[in-house]
């Protein structure tokens, strides 16, 4: 027939350039995918550690705030040190003092924050905390457009922690600061975080710098809390704590900054407000406001324009390879 003498030389007459479209076609989808895997790596990470602050929340009127974080940083480096089993010999001085600025970065971040939570609500202080790393975004980014995805997250933190209605103003101010501070060292783990994974394979870095975290918060926990950190139920909701709160999370984060700029990441860490109110309405029952809804619709397009840029740099690369 007429129609299938015309079509068969485009098949068979240039099979090579059927072919490499194809080839094409399956490389833009394997580059999407590659762009897109530590994007997922971020958002599990986030609902991980929100989850088990919940968790986390129910355990600090047992062993206290100090007390919470030397158990959760104790168990995370346990199950790390059993996982991975990194080398101690052949690193230089410098990987070393990489790995102990982590440590004292993780030690600081979570006695700093739950200190804050001791003080304030857990949401505001989530929404405190998470200006750190904004901040870097703004700072790190040598793109434009990542400073509107970050002014854009920035409005809906503030509008989720009751920033439109004076919300802040009635907080305590000490607890401000602990997690204004601790957003300063939230900031400060995103950039040893991508150093240390640069330096050590897998997450061996990760495992010694949760070492020395907990060596760190040990003395302050059992000068705080002493024999309650003993107590059978109080050791396994910490373990529970300790694997969605801390291993799981930075374990996921860790990878993901090795394949992800770290102000694509800071602006997605915005995320940590929104799903921590989601998690609260689903585990304690808390309601959100028409409000806090508005917030997390501007937090959610933030972390999706973050991604879209993310996504766009990977595809504006495949030629050049």
């Amino acid at each position: 027939m007429p129609v299938a003498a015309v079509e068969a030389p485009a098949t068979v007459g240039q099979p090579e350039v059927a072919g490499e479209a194809a080839d094409a076609a399956s490389d833009g989808a394997g580059s999407r995918r590659a762009a897109l895997a530590p994007v997922g790596l971020v958002l599990a990470g986030c609902v991980s550690v929100q989850f088990g602050g919940a968790i986390a929340v129910s355990l600090m009127p047992r062993a206290g705030a100090l007390g919470v974080v030397t158990l959760r940083l104790f168990f995370a480096a346990v199950v790390l040190l059993v996982i991975c089993r990194p080398r101690l010999r052949g690193h230089s001085r410098s990987d070393w003092g990489t790995v102990l600025a982590f440590g004292a970065t993780l030690a600081a971040m979570n006695g700093l924050f739950y200190q804050a939570v001791d003080r304030i609500p857990l949401g505001p202080a989530v929404t405190l905390e998470v200006l750190g790393p904004l901040a870097l975004s703004v700072i790190a980014s040598r793109r434009a457009v990542n400073a509107v995805w970050a002014g854009l997250a920035l409005c809906g933190v503030f509008l989720l922690g009751g920033g439109g209605s004076g919300g802040f103003a009635a907080l305590d101010k000490v607890g401000v600061a602990y997690a204004l501070a601790a957003g300063a060292m939230w900031a400060t783990y995103i950039v040893f975080s991508a150093r240390t994974g640069r330096r050590f394979p897998q997450a061996d870095g990760l495992a010694l710098a949760m070492a020395v975290a907990a060596i760190l918060v040990l003395p302050l926990g059992i000068v705080e809390s002493g024999s309650k950190l003993t107590v059978p139920s109080t050791l396994g909701l910490a373990a529970a704590v300790a694997v969605m709160s801390s291993v799981l999370p930075y374990t996921l984060e860790l990878l993901a900054l090795r394949r992800l700029p770290a102000s694509t990441f800071a602006v997605m860490m915005s995320l940590e407000p929104a799903i921590a109110a989601i998690a609260g309405f689903l585990i304690l029952n808390q309601s959100l406001t028409l409000l806090e809804s508005l917030a997390i619709t501007l937090v959610i397009a933030a972390s999706m324009g973050a991604v879209r840029t993310q996504v766009g740099q990977g595809k504006a690369k495949v030629p050049q390879g």
